[in-house]
Order: C-alpha cells, then structure tokens, then sequence
C-alpha cells in the first residue's frame, strides 16, 4: 500500500520519461493521480494550465510543479525517499 498524497502527474503511457518517474514512484511506494494527456500538443490543455507548458512529464505536489523527469526524480528521491526507510 502506498502513502497517500495529493501528487498528479500529467503524463502519456508511450513516454519513456514518464515511465521513468512511474517507476520511481513505484519504488518510493507513493500513491498518485494520473492524467493522460493527448499526443498532439495543442490538445494538451490540461498540462497547460498545470505548467504553463505543453511538454511531458509534469508533476504536480501541492505548490511544486516540475516539467522534467531528470528534475522530477531527484525531488522525489529527496522528499519521499527518507520516508520509506
């Protein structure tokens, strides 16, 4: 079971950086809201207004929002890490 949480990730089942930070979240045992944003970006609103940008993957944690696996991950290992130890 996982630690509840008020995570969403905006993200897309074929991307690999999205899948990079579901793994990571796996790992770290968190609970999160997925959304599933459209491949065209122009219909990507949803992310838009999370982001203020079109690209994927995009977490949001409460006032954080990060727009890049390789900014995700590291935050995730950071904040969640320690609490599964």
């Amino acid at each position: 079971m996982g630690r509840p949480s008020e995570i969403v990730l905006y993200q897309a089942e074929w991307c690999p950086y999205c899948a990079r930070v579901r793994s990571k979240m796996t790992e770290l045992l968190i609970d999160y809201r997925t959304v599933n944003v459209p491949r065209p970006h122009a219909e990507r609103h949803e992310v838009l207004q999370a982001s203020n940008q079109t690209s994927i993957p995009v977490l949001v944690d409460g006032e954080t929002v990060l727009c890049d696996d390789d900014d995700i991950v590291p935050y995730l290992e950071d904040k969640y890490a320690k609490l599964t130890a």
